[in-house]
């Protein structure tokens, strides 16, 4: 039987180098924000909201024509965190 992620952690790998990283706690919460926040602006170069809902007072935006591509990684929490 497969294992249920606890969070999901998503790369944002952008054109300018750099790489964010956000969590979700499900696979389908980010493909409701991917759907219908990032897809519908690939080519705009006006900001769009980041969801950052593990910590408090910060936000990102980003322009969607900056994002080259995205991964997506579950996580377990009762897995050992490699680096």
């Amino acid at each position: 039987m497969p294992r249920k992620a606890d969070e999901y952690a998503i790369f944002i790998l952008l054109s300018s180098g750099h790489r964010e990283e956000v969590r979700f706690t499900s696979i389908q919460e980010f493909q409701k924000w991917y759907s219908n926040e990032l897809v519908p602006r690939f080519d705009s170069e006006e900001f769009i909201n980041v969801p950052i809902k593990n910590i408090q007072g910060e936000y990102m935006v980003l322009r969607p024509s900056s994002v080259v591509a995205i991964r997506v990684e579950p996580v377990f929490f009762g897995s050992v965190d490699r680096l």
